[in-house]
């Protein structure tokens, strides 16, 4: 998901949201006709929203779908990258399974925050949002979240590690770099006793090639007051094999 910053607040922006391009008006509209009201809203949640939904759920679940996969592969122009180096955000991408958690909006809030969250998701219009069925420990649920059709502009295909290594490096836009991003989801995740194995690589990779202490440095002039816990390990981490899917998360490759 589009990567704001961690104490930014979904009900009074700290600056005017541009205009919604016409396509996200209408995507909004559907959205809005094939919501069931009846049990609130309801939003997956697999990136951002993960460490910094915006508002105060009334209840968060663990929740699995199936049929998508997260992925780093939504390039990004602004929030996480700038016009000399794009940086990438997550998003889902069709195939696979994805865990994450289900957030349930106060019901008093519900219609103004799902038109805040546009304002912050759909800003360029690159996600296709969509409601997806959700598999948590009280029952199936249908919340919304935001998918990427591998047409899109914005997809940005398979990368190797070098291409990673060199967005982790240089990347950074109007909330941070790419790879804040990156570890403020796995830790985020693991917060909550999930894991990417993917990601997880990732971060281990961007530890093994020393970016981890720029990354620190990055913190402190953004006067983060706790010190990422992956940072602060990637060296004795434990290293283990698994054999994965995209966007599972069963594995312990990285331990922090």
């Amino acid at each position: 998901m589009a990567g704001k910053m961690a104490n930014s607040n979904i009900h009074a922006a700290s600056e005017p949201a541009p205009p919604l391009p016409l396509h996200s008006q209408a995507l909004l509209r559907i959205a809005q006709e094939e919501w069931d009201r009846d049990h609130g809203l309801l939003l997956f949640a697999y990136g951002s929203l993960i460490w910094n939904p915006g508002f105060a759920p009334a209840q968060t679940l663990p929740a699995q779908v199936h049929g998508y996969h997260r992925a780093l592969r939504l390039r990004s122009l602004g929030n996480r990258g700038n016009a000399e180096q794009s940086g990438l955000v997550l998003t889902l991408l069709s195939g696979g399974s994805c865990r994450g958690l289900v957030y349930r909006a106060p019901p008093a809030q519900s219609e103004a925050l799902l038109n805040q969250l546009w304002a912050r998701e759909m800003v360029v219009g690159s996600y296709a949002p969509r409601w997806l069925n959700c598999l948590t420990a009280e029952g199936p649920r249908k919340a919304l979240s935001f998918t990427l059709s591998r047409q899109s502009p914005g997809y940005v295909g398979a990368l190797s590690d070098s291409e990673l290594l060199h967005i982790f490096e240089h990347a950074r836009g109007r909330y941070g770099s790419t790879l804040d991003y990156l570890l403020r989801t796995v830790d985020g995740l693991r917060q909550h006793g999930l894991r990417d194995a993917e990601l997880e690589r990732q971060c281990r990779l961007a530890a093994q090639h020393g970016l981890c202490p720029a990354l620190r440095a990055e913190k402190a002039q953004l006067v983060r007051a706790k010190p990422c816990r992956l940072c602060r390990r990637a060296r004795s981490s434990t290293v283990s094999t698994s054999i994965s899917t995209p966007g599972s998360s069963t594995s312990t490759a990285c331990e922090g």
